[in-house]
């Protein structure tokens, strides 16, 4: 089963601000739906906040220490661990009818890639052409591990205030 994260990111490593995003790139949110759709997702307590609502089409899986939190429509889990754990069993009851995807994806936020980022075996990232003021960054990772396999190029335009690249590094 593949570990995957997916993220857009600044030039200067920026991924949120407020608990946002400091940016409106409407063909990232259609690649990001597009991914992820019918897939276990993961994420932190605060991501999920953000979003305010379980993702449709998606397996929702929050992880916090707040052992009180609860939320229709996800599964709460303490840990990365106990995340990957549900994940695999979700998936291994889906492959049994025909229906697993065999990737997990982790939608952030920061702590929650850090802590994915070691057992990962892809990284969706769009790099956005710009650098933002922000409270929150993507991890560094080691360029000689992970290496480009994909890139392609979205121009800037009437929709989009900057131009970017989906790009896919594998290790």
């Amino acid at each position: 089963m593949k570990i995957s994260l997916i993220a857009a990111m600044a030039q200067n490593r920026v991924i949120g601000k407020d608990n946002d995003l400091p940016w409106h790139l409407p063909d990232d949110f259609a690649y990001f739906k597009q991914k992820t759709g019918g897939h276990v997702i993961v994420m932190g307590r605060k991501s999920f906040e953000a979003l305010g609502k379980p993702l449709p089409k998606r397996t929702n899986i929050v992880i916090t220490r707040q052992a009180d939190f609860r939320a229709g429509g996800i599964t709460v889990v303490p840990s990365l661990e106990a995340a990957l754990d549900v994940a695999r069993l979700i998936e291994a009851k889906a492959e049994q009818t025909g229906e697993g995807t065999a990737e997990i994806f982790v939608i952030g936020g920061a702590e929650i890639y850090t802590l994915a980022l070691p057992v990962a075996d892809r990284i969706y990232l769009t790099e956005v052409q710009k650098a933002y003021d922000g409270d929150t960054r993507f991890p560094e990772f080691d360029r000689t591990i992970w290496h480009e396999t994909s890139r392609q190029h979205h121009p800037a335009d009437d929709r989009h205030e900057t131009a970017f690249d989906f790009v896919v590094y594998d290790k």
